[in-house]
């Protein structure tokens, strides 16, 4: 009788196989049935499982869009788009930012260049959706644009990537790209069209990465596409263009820096990483903290504990604005290399399933519809996992303490907590920060309760492309995967 596999083998066979796209054209699973097959040869042969190497990443790459940081350079994109010898250009905003000055700007900057034609999209909607990318997507490719353009916050830009993505693939399906398990997770290999950033707000840092994300409302949980090739050819990051945002804006996209920062910090080391890609095309965008991406996640967290109050406490601080900005890119190049962790992949379902549930609304957003804001929705659980994931690195999360509590890693009252101790201590921490720019006090107070703890899990569960990165986790997806989970997501109900 073959002996039988343990079930820490059988995990990583379940991984390498989410990891690659299932052959069968009709099948989203992505690579479930080569799993199974996987499984089932394993018990076939009496080979020890142990005996069957699982190589580790022993390299890292980095990769970010070029970036222009200025005051007023958003005026300058009609001469790079001409420069680029675009003949026809898609520009894609929102309804709310088509009527600011960052939009008329850049607009004004287009129609400045002779012989550059353009054409607008401002139908994106505020956290893009399955049907809001498909109508961006029918939209880009009936226009066949040769250059794109966003103007815009996260959503935007996201929605600019897919469309540009899915011009070149003009016989994709969404999901063919989506990452596994819940898309096919297809490696992107045709060439895309250069798209530069604009970015609006200081949060997401999308202009310097290949990320895109988007809510499935279907699974009630957000996912996305996260690909090198997507990234744009140039982000333009205009210090000017934030002073529009409400203080509701820019206090939820700098959390989103904050966390971004944290989680690329604390993520597992790019070493730790399995399976090792068989072809260079197949390594991930999210790798694991590595030296590179750690030098910017640290001055984007540093600046971001520094800077984010004083915006949310004086509208007129265009100096700590001017420096969320560039901590927002920063912190962009960082987790756009090492990638996030736990409070991203517990946020997917926190906003999608806000919408049938809770349906929160939070102050400051000018929408029709329930939102708990993406930067909100991250935050909710920070404190909570980052108290999990201290023992794994003490050392990490005791430099994070120090920042958060604005003292040196040298200050006796840094050094004097025992490793055992970081996690408690980092959980006050990030709470009282949170406090002070008055972010909801838990999930409680937007609404969930004990009974939404197992569908918060449920939808979590599928959010592979973070939840590998996690530090301390190694079982996430296995029998321990929800005992942990709904242990963080229980300590986050209220704090």
């Amino acid at each position: 009788m073959a002996p039988a596999a343990s079930r820490g083998a059988i995990r990583r066979l379940i991984n390498a196989a989410q990891h690659t796209a299932c052959p069968c054209h009709g099948c989203r699973a992505g690579g479930s049935h080569n799993a199974l097959a996987a499984i089932n040869q394993m018990r076939r042969f009496a080979t020890p499982v142990d005996a069957l190497p699982v190589e580790k990443e022993y390299a890292f790459e980095v990769a970010a869009s070029n970036l222009r940081f200025g005051e007023g350079v958003t005026r300058e994109v009609g001469m790079d788009l001409k420069n680029m010898k675009a003949t026809k250009v898609g520009v894609f905003t929102d309804p709310n930012v088509r009527n600011l000055p960052p939009m008329k700007m850049a607009i004004a900057s287009l129609e400045s260049q002779a012989d550059l034609p353009f054409e607008v999209y401002d139908r994106v909607v505020t956290e893009p959706t399955e049907a809001s990318w498909r109508d961006a997507i029918a939209w880009a490719r009936s226009h066949d644009c040769s250059h794109f353009l966003a103007v815009g916050g996260g959503s935007v830009i996201d929605t600019a990537k897919a469309a540009n993505l899915f011009t070149a693939y003009k016989d994709a399906d969404l999901f063919d790209f989506i990452n596994a398990p819940v898309g096919k997770g297809r490696p992107i290999e045709n060439i895309l069209r250069p798209l530069i950033a604009i970015p609006t707000t200081a949060g997401t840092g999308s202009e310097t990465t290949g990320t895109a994300i988007l809510d499935i409302t279907s699974m009630s949980f957000k996912t996305g596409i996260a690909n090198r090739a997507m990234k744009p050819v140039l982000g333009i990051v205009d210090t000017l263009n934030t002073r529009t945002c409400s203080r509701e804006l820019h206090i939820s996209a700098g959390l989103d820096v904050l966390f971004h920062s944290l989680e690329s910090y604390t993520a597992i080391p790019y070493t730790e990483r399995t399976p090792r890609p068989s072809n260079p095309i197949l390594r991930p965008a999210y790798q694991g903290s590595n030296p590179v991406a750690d030098i910017f996640s640290m001055w984007a967290l540093r600046t971001t504990v520094e800077m984010l109050p004083r915006v949310a406490k004086n509208q007129d601080d265009y100096e700590a604005m001017k420096q969320m900005l560039l901590a927002s890119s920063f912190a962009g190049i960082g987790f756009g290399n090492a990638g996030v962790h736990l409070c991203h992949g517990i946020s997917y379902p926190i906003s999608g399933l806000n919408k049938k549930g809770p349906k929160y609304k939070h102050p400051g957003y000018l929408v029709d519809h329930p939102i708990v804001p993406h930067g909100i929705s991250v935050a909710l659980t920070g404190p909570a996992v980052f108290q999990f994931t201290a023992p794994s690195s003490p050392s990490r999360h005791r430099e994070a303490l120090a920042i958060f509590n604005r003292t040196s890693l040298a200050d006796p009252s840094i050094t004097s907590i025992p490793d055992s101790e970081i996690g408690a201590h980092l959980y006050e921490a990030i709470a009282r920060f949170l406090d002070g720019i008055n972010v909801p006090r838990g999930l409680k107070a937007i609404g969930y309760g004990q009974a939404d703890v197992a569908k918060l899990v449920e939808g979590t569960l599928p959010q592979r492309r973070v939840l590998d990165l996690a530090p301390g986790v190694g079982d996430v997806v296995g029998e321990d995967g929800r005992e942990h989970l709904t242990q963080i997501i229980e300590r986050s109900m209220e704090y």
